[in-house]
């Protein structure tokens, strides 16, 4: 039962939207799929120079069913494309992805059969981060970008 059928269509069910979106949006749990070199420019955001915790992504988890961000950095073979699949669907709802770098946004530099090209042939992506590797910046810019979708998203659909 959604809250349109409690509460109708209303003024406080749309203040509620704004609320649940705005605590969302500051309270990221993240889900590092890291299979190459983009890694470390992923670690590097979590350093105190760049802080990532002020944007309220701090806490990686090692388990995807605790986590609502998936950060998928690096490259995705054909082989390893099923456990991205199954990573995805094992996250709970609401559930947003993160394609860091261009080996996870286009296959990268392999242009061969093995590689896939973008993970967005597997999962849906909310948002791309470009650069081999993307810089901190990047990353901390994608991440105010998610925080603006989340923002904006609809709770009944």
């Amino acid at each position: 039962m959604g809250l349109e059928t409690i509460f109708g269509k209303s003024w406080a069910t749309s203040k509620m939207e704004y609320v649940i979106n705005w605590a969302r949006k500051f309270s990221f749990f993240d889900y590092p799929f890291v299979t190459a070199c983009c890694g470390m420019e992923f670690m590097s955001t979590f350093a105190s120079t760049y802080d990532i915790a002020r944007f309220g992504a701090e806490f990686p988890r090692f388990s995807p069913r605790q986590a609502d961000v998936l950060f998928v950095v690096g490259t995705v073979n054909q082989k390893l494309a099923p456990v991205l699949r199954m990573t995805y669907e094992q996250m709970v709802e609401p559930k947003w992805v993160l394609s860091f770098g261009a080996c996870a946004t286009s296959g990268g530099f392999y242009d061969n059969y093995a590689v896939v090209d973008g993970i967005d042939k597997i999962i849906p992506v909310d948002v791309y981060i470009p650069g081999c590797p993307p810089r901190p910046k990047a990353v901390l810019d994608a991440l105010i970008k998610l925080q603006e979708h989340v923002q904006r998203e609809k709770l009944i659909k």
